[in-house]
């Protein structure tokens, strides 16, 4: 690529993704991404199909929160992980691996090639974190159903208005 061609996915109006570490069922947690210093994804209630939870865990201090779509605090995240953030970090590890959650939370686990989300959940609990602050869950939450709208989309080609900003064109040196 060294004389100035373009691959074809630079000349698409697509990006590649990297896959999942292994595949999930979005059932149960339609969302997760490691973004903002946080995991943090939204988690299907167990109980009520048409309510859903804005969960997160903050990197390094793993402070959480967990809040209903409009805001309610999560009954079982009372002093220690609820349900909710359990299915999270299992999801994320699922999506992104173990070794990329644990670096991006900065998670120490002793047991390495064997680690797993309980290892890490027990890792991040062991230092007894607080509450966090749940102001994030509604940015979340946005960006969660922005990712829905797409899915409503038709296949086609041609750039979406909103996604104009990516690059298009290689920089002009």
């Amino acid at each position: 690529m060294g004389d100035g061609a373009l691959s074809v996915w630079e000349k698409s109006s697509t990006a590649r993704v990297v896959p999942s570490a292994r595949p999930r069922k979005l059932a149960k947690v339609p969302f997760v991404e490691l973004a903002d210093g946080r995991l943090q994804g939204v988690v299907s209630s167990g109980s009520d199909i048409g309510r859903v939870y804005v969960s997160s865990v903050e990197a390094g201090t793993y402070a959480f929160a967990c809040s209903t779509n409009n805001n309610r605090p999560c009954g079982g995240a009372r002093g220690w992980f609820c349900n909710h953030i359990r299915a999270l970090i299992s999801e994320a590890v699922l999506q992104y691996g173990v070794e990329r959650v644990a670096r991006y939370l900065k998670v120490e686990v002793s047991d390495g090639a064997s680690a797993d989300a309980g290892s890490l959940t027990d890792a991040m609990t062991a230092v007894r974190p607080g509450q966090g602050d749940s102001s994030a869950a509604a940015q979340v939450f946005s960006r969660f159903l922005r990712h829905l709208a797409y899915l409503e989309l038709a296949p086609s080609t041609p750039p979406l208005p909103e996604m104009q900003w990516f690059p298009t064109t290689r920089a002009v040196a």
